[in-house]
């Protein structure tokens, strides 16, 4: 089947490309890749991937491809949910003979609900989807499909077996191809990676057990499968020769570094291709394994804090000592390996005096740049149950702002969501107005003159920011 694979049109500045983390408009405009997407696309011979919010493509730019295809996945989340069933209807209206099916954590934990509230979509995979999506573009019978909830031809929802998890990881091809095919390079940044960069994934899956991180609950599932290390060499060699103008390579699994000999093995073949590369880490990394990927061309890594107390991280299953994650940092600092540093305020067990602590410890341990967000119950985790269980959370959807901007959905008795969500602010203009933070960012401006524009840039959005925050708060 002529198959487009489509992230829709959104609010401005939608990022919903990385799936699971970042489904909102952010401080900073940053774009992520829809590898989602692009997997099975890669999979689907003679395909097309249109990442509409990247690219600043609206509804006009786009509604001919609805002309040229027989099937349409539409990848989905809670956020844009109700935006791409209206896209999914506009698709429908065009050509009413067009599949058109949904991918994503949204209606891979919530079928029944989804096809109720889009009677457009004709299908949704899901879990693990690659092969899903394979065997509807080969033609295969809806009802002979593992994988997929359906609407019949008499309008009744049917949910099939459930596909077995994917193991052997090097049956998937490459991204690399259909991002350099369909995707514009420059359109993708992150306030803390080098531009233009690529990423993708060496494997799926994580064995943490956070009760608020949505893929691993919902799609990636808690084991960590892994792609070969020649094969991932491979797709990196592939990148270095036809995408030479890439800077940065980011290996966007969940925790590269669950696996500490893989890593190191991995990183020995990057150095010897002389790749600058960044990936998410935990931070309980030895210095060992840090030097080993330092000396092979790491740059940054991406760390996810959370909260500076304690006893949060016990309560979201973190699994991870303050004091361990204060010691890896001040290896990271050692080594000249650069930290952006992620943390939620509002999670269970959260007090105006945990933020406190949580503010305070950010400064302390001093990552390079750092991502505040509010506490986020998607459906599908163990932080939604617990939420809505406990009365902190009325179970709706409406985790972003019409224009996408994240709201505190999470409210206790003794810390109303309207606290929280100041905050964020606070935790923002304590961690960088401060003389060290803004000489540190001065500094890296003088040294690179793309660097300086790329942070004017950012400077304007980061208040634009503040700015529609108030604007919200005022509304509300």
């Amino acid at each position: 089947m002529r198959t487009l694979f489509l992230q829709a049109p959104s609010f401005d500045g939608y990022d919903g490309g990385a799936g699971a983390r970042y489904q909102m408009k952010r401080e900073v405009k940053s774009f992520w890749y829809p590898t989602w997407l692009a997997q099975p696309a890669a999979l689907v011979e003679g395909s097309k991937l249109i990442d509409a919010p990247a690219h600043g493509l609206g509804w006009d730019d786009i509604s001919h491809e609805a002309d040229e295809r027989d099937l349409v996945i539409l990848h989905t989340s809670t956020p844009s949910f109700r935006q791409d069933v209206r896209t999914a209807e506009l698709l429908k209206a065009r050509n009413p003979k067009l599949v058109i099916g949904m991918i994503g954590a949204k209606v891979a934990v919530e079928p029944q609900t989804s096809l109720e509230a889009a009677p457009a979509v004709d299908f949704v995979a899901r879990n693990e989807f690659d092969f899903t999506i394979l065997d509807v573009a080969m033609g295969l019978p809806l009802p002979d499909i593992a994988g997929i909830s359906y609407r019949n031809e008499a309008g009744e929802i049917v949910h099939n077996a459930d596909r077995p998890v994917l193991e052997n990881m090097d049956l998937l091809p490459f991204v690399a191809p259909v991002y350099k095919r369909d995707l514009q390079l420059e359109k993708y940044f992150g306030g803390y990676l080098l531009h233009p960069y690529v990423s993708f994934y060496t494997g799926r899956g994580c064995k943490s057990r956070c009760t608020f991180c949505l893929w691993p609950q919902t799609v990636g599932g808690h084991n960590y499968r892994t792609r070969s290390i020649a094969h991932v060499i491979e797709e990196v060699k592939y990148v270095q020769a036809e995408m030479p103008e890439v800077k940065e390579i980011f290996f966007d699994d969940d925790t590269l570094t669950d696996n500490l000999p893989r890593v190191e093995e991995l990183a020995v073949e990057l150095g010897r291709l002389g790749v600058v590369w960044s990936c998410n880490a935990k931070a309980n990394v030895p210095y060992k394994t840090l030097k080993v990927m330092k000396d092979n061309g790491l740059r940054l890594l991406l760390v996810g804090y959370e909260s500076g107390n304690q006893q949060i991280l016990h309560n979201i299953k973190k699994g991870m000592r303050t004091d361990v994650a204060r010691r890896f940092t001040k290896d990271c600092h050692a080594l000249g390996i650069v930290i952006h540093g992620t943390f939620i305020l509002g999670l269970p067990g959260e007090t105006e005096e945990t933020i406190e602590e949580t503010i305070e410890y950010a400064k302390d341990i001093d990552p390079h740049t750092i991502q505040v967000s509010l506490a986020a119950p998607y459906p599908g985790t163990f932080l939604y149950r617990q939420a809505t269980e406990n009365g902190w959370f009325d179970g709706g959807d409406h985790l972003l702002t019409d224009g996408g901007d994240q709201i505190a959905q999470l409210s206790y008795p003794h810390l109303p969501a309207a606290v929280i969500y100041h905050k964020v602010e606070e935790f923002y203009k304590r961690f960088y107005f401060r003389p060290s933070k803004i000489w540190s960012i001065v500094s890296e401006m003088l040294r690179d003159w793309d660097m300086m524009k790329r942070r004017l840039r950012e400077g304007v959005e980061f208040f634009d920011f503040l700015r529609r925050r108030k604007e919200a708060d005022a509304a509300g």
